[in-house]
């Protein structure tokens, strides 16, 4: 074997290392990012609001990264719940 070959099949190893080095690099990225995002979630008792129980439009997803900026999306029409004294006009069934 010359010396050509050795060389090639070095960095075709080393390549290989450093494909695998780097999908665990970003494997354990995304989970922190997941973990991240998620931070402070828990802490959080799920409520719906009266006037949106059993309402086909609640969607009730808290977006956000951080406490500071967390909202909670009620719905397509009332993004922060139903205001008003008595039933929802858009809710339905």
């Amino acid at each position: 074997m010359n010396a050509d070959a050795a060389q090639y099949s070095f960095d075709k190893l080393h390549y290989f290392f450093r494909k695998a080095d780097y999908a665990r690099w970003h494997r354990q990225e995304s989970k922190r990012h997941i973990l991240r995002s998620q931070l402070g979630f828990g802490d959080i008792t799920p409520s719906r609001p009266k006037a949106c129980v059993g309402c086909v439009h609640y969607h009730g997803v808290t977006y956000g990264y951080n406490r500071e900026t967390r909202t909670t999306l009620i719905c397509g029409y009332h993004p922060y719940g139903w205001e008003s004294e008595g039933d929802c006009p858009d809710w339905q069934d």
